[in-house]
């Protein structure tokens, strides 16, 4: 992948005003560390062997030039530092909204693929790498290039010959690092996939701890995590053994250029084209011409990862959302709640067998709607395509006759209402996580909502009533009442659509009573389609249509179907281990 440099110093834009500062300072601190040695050499070539009896004027003038010197270096120093920093914390903060921004928008086929703690890896650890090259890497540059230049322009005049000889050795420290720079890429974009895996290994086991201590296999867990534990550290291990390699090579470069100058200017002084304060000085400045080199090449590190975080930025910033309105979208108004499936058929990638095949279903209008059949059938797909959870690989979907596609997608999801059998809370308040339904709403409307699912008394029980903290993923609730919470949050939703996957199937019978008793209020009035394997709960439905790989077998009443004796009644024998 070509790499986007407009893009990547675009984001200095809105601070590029102390963004300019900063690289002056670091000009500026820069150009003053190079005075110093040409007044050390002031000193010890004129000053000390002409008139003495000036000397000491002269060394008192020098001596508050070097003062008021430091003052400047250590003010520039501190702007650079200080601003430095919070520039690269503020670019992060942008760099990460923007990411996470994005990656809400991707959908549902992203998550599919992409694990959680890689996501996370992506967020957190990739963009704080990221920062400190924003931060270090322009003035660092701009610091040790002055340095490294201005060096270079000394020692030339001080003596040409021997400032070539020691630059010679520059385009050997060149290609060498060119070299050591490409494989260290390749390690640390490694390194970054592994610290992500033992991520995503971290998240599933501390998501599913209740699932593990349950079955005592802590062990287990434990094994896993060390594998990917092992496996990040051996990436770790191959980097640094590259760096080590890469740094010493580097260190030897520059001892050799120092010993050369040595060797060559202790020369020059005995052919005395050279004198002594001149090879003092000399030395002092290839030290400020190598120590850049040698901060360079150890900023390579922080290069490479800033770099391999970009670039792995770049890659989720550059997937287009598959699923997002088109430019002359409807914007849902009244949703009366007539739905049409002509001829959908859908798989879920383009390698992989269809998922439903040429499926033509009409629902109308506050009709009440059961879907049944076994487990593959794509009962819970089939309801994804309504709001555009996936796109139909052929067919149409349609809402009140428009096809969904032409849809703004929020107003269409705005418009449908889901309770799943997986309930997800939010870490925080009841209130909050009822709030969600409708962010706008007041106290009030939240506790009618609560009243309408069933779940006001038992709130109110709760040691803060609807400010009570209910744990990650509501892991101080019941099953029940969590079921009963994400109900009242979609009557605050109030949507004209509602889907019902699985909503009751994972409670007991007493919470399912509660529970039922609440979607059946939910559903009043408004086209509602239930998914379920528990035949007990859909009897009442308007209509059932049984689901299968071939499509829709059957459809009618449960009493009509019973006595047709086809699919449905042998499912529901099975259930109830009744003779039809």
């Amino acid at each position: 992948m070509r790499f986007p440099v407009k893009r990547f110093f675009s984001y200095y834009k809105p601070y590029l005003k102390i963004f300019l500062t900063i690289l002056a300072c670091a000009f500026v601190v820069s150009s003053v560390t190079l005075v110093f040695p040409l007044l050390v050499r002031y000193i010890t070539k004129d000053v000390l062997v002409g008139d003495l009896s000036r000397a000491l004027s002269d060394v008192y003038w020098i001596g508050g030039l070097m003062l008021v010197l430091v003052v400047i270096q250590n003010v520039g120093n501190y702007i650079v530092d200080y601003k430095g920093h919070e520039i690269g914390a503020r670019m992060e903060s942008d760099l990460r909204s923007e990411l996470f921004d994005h990656i809400q928008k991707l959908p549902f086929s992203f998550y599919d693929k992409n694990k959680t703690g890689q996501l996370m890896s992506r967020i957190t650890n990739d963009l704080l790498l990221l920062s400190e090259l924003y931060h270090h890497g322009p003035e660092d540059y701009v610091k040790y290039l002055v340095r490294f230049i201005g060096a270079f322009v000394i020692l030339f005049f001080i003596n040409a010959p021997l400032t070539i000889i020691a630059f010679c050795f520059l385009p050997i420290l060149g290609v060498f690092s060119l070299y050591f720079n490409k494989i260290e890429n390749r390690a640390l974009r490694k390194i970054k996939e592994r610290i992500g895996d033992v991520n995503a290994q971290v998240e599933d086991s501390l998501s599913g701890i209740r699932v593990v201590k349950s079955f005592a296999n802590e062990h287990v867990e434990v094994e896993k995590f060390n594998r990917e534990n092992d496996r990040f550290l051996d990436s770790r291990r191959k980097f640094y053994k590259i760096e080590a390699t890469f740094y010493n090579g580097i260190q030897t470069i520059i001892q050799l250029i120092t010993i050369t100058v040595i060797i060559f200017g202790s020369a020059s002084i005995v052919n005395k084209t050279l004198d002594l304060a001149d090879l003092i000085t000399f030395l002092l400045y290839i030290n400020f011409m190598i120590e850049p080199i040698q901060k360079l090449t150890h900023m390579s590190t922080q290069f490479q990862e800033g770099i391999t975080g970009f670039q792995r930025f770049m890659e989720i910033m550059n997937m287009k959302p598959a699923i997002e309105s088109n430019p002359n979208a409807v914007t849902l108004q009244k949703v009366h709640g007539e739905i049409e499936f002509n001829q959908v058929s859908f798989r879920y990638d383009d390698h992989l067998d269809n998922v439903l095949k040429h499926l033509s279903i009409q629902i109308q209008p506050g009709e009440y709607v059961a879907l049944v059949g076994p487990s593959g059938a794509g009962k819970t797909t089939l309801c994804s395509l309504i709001p555009r959870f996936y796109d139909v690989t052929d067919g149409d979907v349609l809402l009140d006759g428009i096809n969904v596609r032409d849809m703004d997608l929020m107003s269409l999801r705005k418009s449908i209402g889901i309770v799943q059998q997986d309930v997800f809370l939010f870490t925080g308040t009841v209130m909050e996580n009822i709030r969600y339904g409708n962010p706008a709403a007041s106290e009030e409307e939240i506790i009618a909502a609560a009243k309408h699912a069933n779940a006001h008394d038992f709130i109110m029980n709760l040691p803060q009533g609807y400010y009570s903290e209910i744990g990650q993923r509501g892991v101080k609730l019941s099953g029940g009442q969590k079921q009963r919470l994400s109900i009242a949050r979609v009557f605050l939703k109030n949507p004209p659509v509602l889907i019902l996957d699985e909503a009751t199937s994972a409670l007991d019978n007493e919470s399912e009573s509660v529970v039922k008793q609440s979607l059946e209020s939910l559903a009043r009035g408004r086209t509602t389609i239930v998914i379920a394997h528990r035949l007990s709960t859909i009897r009442n439905a308007e209509r059932i249509i049984v689901l299968t790989e071939d499509g829709v077998v059957e459809q009618g009443t449960h009493d009509s179907l019973l006595a047709r004796s086809g699919p449905y009644a042998r499912l529901y024998s099975k259930q109830f281990e009744i003779q039809v």
